[in-house]
């Protein structure tokens, strides 16, 4: 299993467009072959940082979702709305006390 975690700074005024596209997304790209959970995250301090937290079968499901339609859609929309550059992680769990984790 694959964690993504990917870490967006918008400007000020598009935070709410952000929301809107990860609205009217989610259920798609949460419908993608190989992903079994997407999730929103917003920094507790810093109203402009979002993180996107999602769960994936493995590496090869993530990357077929990152080159699809959908994901070039979705990135278009929003790299435009940036005000930093974006960074991500794609993580492997080593140790966890979710034994339906361990893979």
């Amino acid at each position: 299993m694959i964690k993504r975690f990917v870490k967006m700074t918008f400007k000020p005024e598009h935070v709410e467009d952000f929301k809107a596209i990860f609205n009217s997304k989610k259920e798609l790209i949460a419908a993608v072959k190989g992903c079994s959970h997407v999730e929103l995250l917003q920094d507790i301090s810093d109203k402009t940082i979002f993180f996107t937290y999602s769960l994936w079968e493995d590496s090869s499901y993530l990357e077929a979702y990152r080159h699809s339609a959908l994901f070039k859609d979705v990135w278009a929309n929003t790299k435009i709305l940036f005000n930093a550059k974006p960074e991500a992680w794609s993580v492997g769990v080593i140790n966890s006390n979710y034994q339906n984790e361990l893979s």
